[in-house]
């Protein structure tokens, strides 16, 4: 297991190792996508009772880690 974070970890074994919250089976784009859609955190807390406020921002600080790397897009033949 690999922590990217103090709470989001990479496991080869969980989730085919997409992102996740603390290890568990909560992927970070699941989260993501909820708030892209406009739930609030509270809402996404009621459905996932084992999170904590923390793990959403973290979810978002990972995201905005990302688009803060450059990327090159190169033609495939």
């Amino acid at each position: 297991m690999e922590y990217l974070t103090d709470r989001i970890t990479i496991d080869q074994n969980i989730c085919n190792g997409k992102p996740t919250i603390r290890g568990t089976r909560i992927a970070v784009n699941t989260i993501l996508e909820f708030l892209s859609a406009g739930d609030t955190a509270e809402e996404i807390l009621k459905q996932y009772p084992g999170l904590v406020k923390e793990d959403i921002a973290a979810c978002l600080k990972f995201a905005a880690e990302l688009m803060n790397k450059n990327y090159v897009i190169k033609p495939v033949a």
